[in-house]
């Protein structure tokens, strides 16, 4: 991974490494505390509504979405098209539309949970949040970010060891292959940092849980 020369990095999709709900709330998590968003940080009313719209829009692209648009360009083009207007409570922007399609497909659906929790907010309110977001969010839109999160490369998930099955066994066998993860970063601007650090969470995530599954006494 390079954020010196975005051009010379292989490409990480943070969507590539989502395998459930609880992945989604790490993801944000993630998130949220590595990246700059413009609430008060006395009140933290603007987090725990940028979460959960955050875990609506994510879980929505997680579920609903074609693989070529699991990623974040796709989160980023959803806030931009979350229109509201303070003078009209009734006024439905696209992405209500999407979320209204999916009640009626699915009433219990993770992501329409949460979004319905999201819009409780007055339009004034949701207006606020969604500044939050977008001033949160404004690195994704540098054409040389969306092109490194566009799709996966890194293969995180190969890292440690993974199962393969054997047809000859009938069972499944741990592939040990060594591997040299190298990431290079400016010492002089942390702009881009964050990248590293969504990067890091997920991998040091996906190396307790595969330690657990593949090498702990009882895992499966």
């Amino acid at each position: 991974m390079n954020t010196i020369d975005f051009k010379k990095s292989h490409r990480y999709n943070p969507f590539a490494y989502i395998k459930s709900e609880k992945d989604i709330l790490k993801f944000v998590t993630a998130l949220i505390s590595n990246t700059k968003g413009e609430g008060k940080s006395s009140d933290d009313f603007w987090q725990k509504a940028e979460t959960l719209l955050y875990q609506a829009l994510i879980g929505y692209i997680w579920y609903e979405g074609p693989p070529k648009e699991k990623n974040m360009n796709t989160l980023v083009e959803m806030i931009n098209n979350m229109e509201v207007r303070e003078d009209d409570e009734t006024f439905q922007n696209s992405v209500d539309f999407l979320f209204e399609a999916l009640e009626e497909r699915d009433p219990n659906h993770f992501a329409l949970r949460q979004y319905k929790k999201f819009k409780l907010a007055a339009g004034k309110t949701s207006k606020s949040i969604l500044i939050s977001c977008g001033a949160r969010l404004s690195p994704f839109d540098i054409a040389e970010v969306r092109e490194l999160m566009s799709e996966d490369e890194l293969e995180l998930d190969k890292i440690g060891g993974y199962k393969v099955y054997n047809p000859n066994t009938r069972k499944y066998d741990v592939v040990k292959d060594k591997t040299a993860l190298f990431v290079i970063i400016s010492d002089t601007d942390d702009s881009f940092n964050f990248i590293v650090a969504l990067m890091y969470s997920q991998l040091f995530n996906l190396m307790c849980d595969r330690a657990d599954a593949l090498y702990c006494k009882g895992g499966s």
